[in-house]
């Protein structure tokens, strides 16, 4: 029988973190990865002849620092350095507004008036989130029975606050559950500035812009940095592929075995502890530890087993709310598309369609009713201008996060997808006139083809709601909240515990750093 220290389930960025901070600890390491091959929703993939694209995370913005060091990924080839990506808030009726360096160190196409709030706005919201980026970086702290380093941490977090000063610690805790339409709207008017702020605080989540504690997104998604820039964004050298590439090399590289076509159908579990896995061709393989880097839901009430389980722990599992609400486009395009009043040089950055804060709260109230909707907001990149060789010459990819698609569409996604997608390309031509002739091919994946596709529960990129009852030592439930699990030697370490999704790698990181600090 095979035995090994660890195994980690799923291959994805997370797992591979995980394995690789574990074996460079001179543990030997098992990753078992369901799919051909590893990367999970970050991986390429070809859509049509000729034409690839990142399957669902397609722009970098959280990779921590940290895990580049510990990975060692900028000596396997990846580059992080150079021009983060602008960002273009385009508005079919008037000129685009384009954010650039560090998200919007300089801003074209405001009025001075909204330069000068944008310029106080994002101040204010960096002062913020300095308060809580400490708190994202590691692990959550464990309110029974926390450790002097978490003190110590939760005392530097007390000390950040007090230093923003009577009235900034009072605009802090009036803001931190507002709604992120109310906050903007008190310094900008600028529509297409406030639709970009609202898309940006909503991407990924079953919220809109006027939803309470919608502004809690925005902060998530400043808190990321990219080659030192605070909130910015880039597509490194090769794609989001390469950063895949690189991690699975820095496992290898270390000693890891990685596996893949090994889908995992149980945890062992003998006297309430972990002590291996069974596959899905019935193989054993035992391990001192096992580390889940998949969805808790999955991993819970599938490969543990209700038996193994307190009823109302199991019960707060099932009812983690993860309602997927964002649907992926790949077009394959004879020619680079023209987005009216966009630079040249600038089609090569981050694209977003949401006119305004309305234009995405009314593109958010038909997914509450099981609709899509008919004038969607979305994210579009054309990566094919930074790597050519994910389109033939002369050709284009565009890749876009759509919102809002919700997983279970009123009558069906197999009669709804080409009227969604007749909607998609109808928003595309007001903001790219002729684009619609370009298109070769196209294929478009709702929330449920993204569950079945990546093996997501609700097709959540994030494995649940980024919402304070399912963040820090709540996420994804108490019990579970800083990578241990009710079962001992069963750890998380996926995108459904702290501090979320987004390729970061740091619940891979922290998941590891808990299993060799309890050895």
């Amino acid at each position: 029988m095979t035995s090994f220290d660890d195994i980690v389930i799923g291959g994805g960025h997370n797992g591979l973190v995980a394995a690789t901070v574990l074996a460079k600890a001179g543990r030997k390491v098992l990753v078992l990865e369901a799919e051909d091959e590893t990367g999970g929703a970050a991986r390429k993939h070809e859509f049509h002849p000729g034409f690839r694209v990142s399957s669902v995370a397609h722009v970098l913005n959280r990779l921590h620092p940290d895990v580049v060091k510990a990975l060692e990924l900028d000596r396997l080839g990846l580059t992080l350095e150079g021009r983060t990506m602008p960002t273009i808030a385009l508005a079919p009726d008037a000129g685009p507004v384009v954010l650039r360096g560090a998200y919007g160190e300089t801003v074209d196409g405001l009025s001075l008036s909204d330069a000068a709030g944008w310029a106080e706005l994002r101040a204010l919201l960096f002062r913020q989130v300095g308060v809580l980026k400490p708190l994202l970086a590691r692990r959550a702290p464990d309110l029974e029975a926390m450790s002097l380093s978490e003190k110590l941490a939760l005392g530097g977090v007390a000390l950040s606050l007090r230093r923003l000063g009577k009235e900034g610690m009072r605009d802090f805790l009036r803001m931190l559950l507002m709604n992120v339409d109310d906050v903007t709207g008190e310094f900008v008017e600028n529509d297409a500035l406030r639709g970009l702020l609202a898309f940006d605080a909503v991407q990924g989540s079953h919220l809109g812009p006027r939803s309470p504690t919608s502004l809690i997104g925005l902060y998530f998604r400043l808190a990321g940095e990219i080659g030192g820039a605070e909130g910015g964004q880039m597509l490194p050298k090769g794609g989001m592929g390469a950063v895949i590439e690189a991690m699975h090399a820095a496992a290898e590289r270390r000693g890891v075995t990685i596996r893949a076509k090994a889908p995992v159908s149980r945890i062992l579990i003998e006297k309430g502890r972990a002590v291996g896995v069974v596959l899905a061709d019935g193989e054993e393989i035992r391990a001192r530890t096992v580390v889940s880097a998949i969805n808790p839901r999955t991993t819970f009430a599938d490969l543990v087993g209700p038996r193994e389980l307190d009823t109302g722990f199991l019960r707060k599992i099932l009812n983690v709310r993860m309602k997927g609400n964002v649907a992926r486009l790949y077009l394959a395009l004879d020619g680079v598309p023209s987005f009216a009043g966009v630079a040249a040089d600038d089609h090569a950055g981050r694209l977003v369609i949401a006119p305004s804060s309305n234009a995405v709260e009314n593109a958010f109230n038909p997914a509450k009713y099981g609709e899509f909707s008919p004038e969607p907001a979305m994210e579009i990149v054309l990566p094919s201008l930074s790597d050519p060789s994910l389109a033939p010459g002369g050709a284009c990819v565009l890749s876009a996060n759509v919102q809002f698609a919700p997983y279970a569409l009123k009558g069906g996604w197999d009669k709804g997808k080409p009227k969604f997608l007749k909607a998609i390309v109808a928003q595309l031509e007001r903001c790219a006139k002729g684009i619609g002739k370009t298109i070769l091919a196209s294929e478009l994946l709702t929330p449920a083809d993204i569950e079945a596709r990546f093996r997501m529960p609700g097709g959540h990129w994030h494995h649940g709601e980024l919402q304070p009852d399912q963040m820090l030592m709540s996420r994804p439930v108490f019990g579970a909240g800083g990578y241990d699990t009710p079962i001992d030697g069963l750890y998380l370490a996926g995108a459904g515990s702290h501090p979320g999704g987004g390729v970061s790698g740091v619940p891979g990181m922290n998941a590891a750093r808990r299993v060799l600090a309890e050895k």
